[in-house]
């Protein structure tokens, strides 16, 4: 086992059943992500991007694997409690859509996962959502926002507890170009200050030039 890696993947298999067909979309993935890396998984839609996030979150099961760990941590095997514990203590989720609860204000977005936790939010809210540039907007509710900085909400909530490991699903999928790039530069700075280890999937090669790493996928696999 070795201690630098945050996530290790073996021999990941994942098949969606519809209406009784079967329809393989991950074919025994391998995937190693060092403790603090920046990795980049680019790929088309419908190559497995979202199922292989989905299933490093604890969000979906895998059909088969024969490891799955999460800072030396096995999952395969955990119950639903101990998965969303996990899941809440150590993960990070920044959306396409964003989630953010449209009838509470930006600061209660932020401070929802400290509250889910049990624990204080006292000034690290405001500190980080002044940090994401919505310090003037903190009082307001979501759809007050524009939706770069709905986007900035949605990652101030996913970074706050300083979460070991963020996901990223497409993060800039419905932004325009300069709230594309404002979202990316905010989420390397993050990066860089609080060291956690970063998995984005996009299909936009602009995004990938700041990553330590971009792996490709294509039809359920990773390619060369």
């Amino acid at each position: 086992m070795n201690d630098d890696l945050m996530i290790d993947v073996r021999g990941l298999h994942h098949t969606y059943t519809h209406t009784g067909v079967a329809e393989p979309v991950l074919h025994g993935i391998d995937l190693q992500v060092r403790r603090g890396e920046f990795l980049v998984v680019m790929g088309p839609s419908g190559c497995g991007k979202t199922t292989l996030l989905n299933i490093l979150g604890l969000v979906l099961s895998p059909t088969r694997a024969a490891a799955l760990r999460l800072a030396g941590r096995e999952m395969l095997g955990l119950g639903d409690g101990a998965r969303t514990r996990v899941r809440r203590e150590m993960i990070g989720f920044v959306f396409q859509r964003f989630n953010l609860l449209p009838t509470i204000s930006v600061r209660k977005n932020v401070a929802l996962p400290l509250r889910l936790r049990g624990l204080a939010a006292d000034g690290q809210v405001d500190r980080l959502v002044d940090r994401v540039g919505l310090g003037g907007c903190a009082h307001k509710k979501p759809g007050q926002l524009s939706m770069g900085q709905q986007q900035r909400a949605a990652i101030a909530r996913a970074v706050i507890g300083e979460p070991a490991l963020l996901l990223a699903d497409e993060p800039t999928g419905n932004l325009d170009s300069a709230n594309a790039a404002g979202v990316l530069e905010l989420l390397s700075d993050l990066h860089r200050r609080l060291g956690q280890t970063v998995v984005m999937i996009t299909h936009n090669e602009q995004l990938a030039v700041t990553a330590d790493r971009v792996l490709r996928m294509c039809d359920g696999r990773f390619v060369d």
